[in-house]
């Protein structure tokens, strides 16, 4: 198959506007690694599936030791033609890449906010741990964005890039499976337009200058709150001109990097700085879906049957799984088992001392005190974990600076003229 063939394939997959040497390479790597894993699955599920019968028949009094033969034939038979099947995938990918890598091609950006951009920051939230230890490009290193590119942080790109730099900094930082593009959500259907978001809104009429990072929402929150932690330090080294605020603005996920974030650069230059944090929607309790799913893949590995479904459902990334109980510390991960049945480790990470902090929560009911609206909240977060307010545990926020918006989703809170007139009031106040 040519090149040319591969990528018309892989584009009707969704992945055609990926860089040239992604959609070649590693698009095929890793389309070949999950029809493998996928081939595992089967395997195991049919051999588990197969041992009640052959249990039952060996207590037989009358074919039990035939049956064990027959078992011993059945299940080495199983694994040769699944190991063939397996096999079979390996050159198929090992063919394809081998193609791919002859080709002369070049390596693009991604259309900002197309489906393949999309595409790769889903697969960053649900993957990006793999993808990082693999070292493929596919994983999104953190990178400041404007515009579609990543913008080097040393001061001549910088310069270049924000001609009128301002000394007041606002820092969007996004959830997980997103990237800087998710901002701009629903600005269609607010302004009519399909650029508008909080931080064009700040530079227009309070004159920050917004930035925005990109980073692999699939690695732990502490690994992503380290890393902005050293990028934050930088940009304030390398900015055009003198740096007197910054304000940061983490939506869902995005909120726990921003206090992991302080947490890890408390003796840096930068922090300092830092005025106002805003958290939007952001579970500090942890996420009531993911620990649904912790509890369901526990349940699946009690029994040999349904132990393949639950290694299909462990798979998913460590920043996911991070999202349990709101963990933000290396300390709160490192040498545990982290698909324990609700095991929670995470310490306490006090709020960042002479700064600001707003917390933001929706909930689907109007009122905030429906059972409906307690019970799923914005469904992806509930109230009581985006203030920091559970019944087992709470962190001492300053709920005076919080504000709930009803007949809202977690979505809605990227980019709604509600919630952006009240950050504009605390940060005007």
């Amino acid at each position: 198959m040519e090149a040319s063939n591969i990528a018309a394939r892989l584009a009707a997959l969704g992945l055609g506007e990926m860089p040239e040497r992604v959609r070649t390479a590693d698009a095929i790597a890793l389309s070949t690694r999950a029809l493998g894993g996928s081939v595992a699955a089967i395997a195991e599920l049919h051999l588990a599936v197969a041992r009640k019968p052959f249990a039952a028949l060996r207590a037989a009094p009358v074919v039990g030791e035939t049956s064990e033969a027959v078992r011993f034939v059945h299940d080495g038979v199983t694994r040769l033609v699944y190991a063939g099947v397996q096999a079979a995938v390996d050159v198929a990918g090992a063919a394809a890449r081998t193609l791919a890598g002859a080709a002369r091609v070049d390596e693009i950006e991604l259309q900002p906010g197309s489906a393949g951009d999309l595409a790769l920051a889903a697969l960053n939230g649900f993957a990006g741990d793999r993808l990082a230890d693999e070292g493929s490009t596919l994983a999104n290193p953190m990178t400041l964005r404007h515009q579609g590119s990543a913008i080097a942080i040393e001061r001549r790109a910088l310069s270049a890039t924000f001609s009128k730099a301002s000394p007041r900094l606002a820092v969007f930082v996004h959830g997980l499976a997103g990237n800087e593009y998710v901002w701009t959500m629903y600005s269609k259907r607010h302004y009519g337009d399909r650029q508008t978001s909080y931080g064009s809104r700040l530079e227009n009429e309070l004159g920050y200058t917004p930035l925005f990072i990109r980073y692999n929402s699939g690695l732990h929150i502490s690994q992503n709150g380290r890393s902005l932690a050293e990028s934050l330090d930088r940009l304030v080294a390398e900015w055009p001109v003198a740096v007197e605020e910054l304000v940061l603005v983490g939506h869902s996920m995005g909120g726990l990097v921003i206090r992991s974030a302080t947490h890890y650069g408390a003796d840096s230059d930068w922090v300092r700085r830092v005025r106002h944090l805003f958290f939007l929607g952001s579970p500090h309790l942890g996420a009531p879906l993911e620990k649904a799913v912790n509890v369901v893949a526990w349940a699946l590995g009690l029994f040999d049957v349904t132990q393949p479904f639950a290694a299909v459902l462990n798979g998913r990334s460590r920043g996911i799984k991070d999202l349990r109980f709101g963990s933000l510390r290396e300390e709160d991960w490192q040498g545990a088992d982290l698909d324990a049945l609700l095991a929670n480790r995470c310490g306490d990470v006090p709020l960042l001392a002479g700064a600001a902090h707003y917390f933001i929560a929706a909930t689907v009911t109007r009122d905030r005190r429906h059972p409906l609206g307690i019970a799923v909240g914005d469904l992806l977060v509930r109230q009581a974990s985006a203030f920091g307010h559970g019944r087992l545990r709470r962190e001492q926020f300053p709920l005076a600076d919080a504000k709930h918006f009803g007949s809202m989703t977690h979505l809605a809170l990227l980019n709604h003229p509600d919630v952006y007139e009240q950050m504009r009031r605390w940060l005007a106040g």
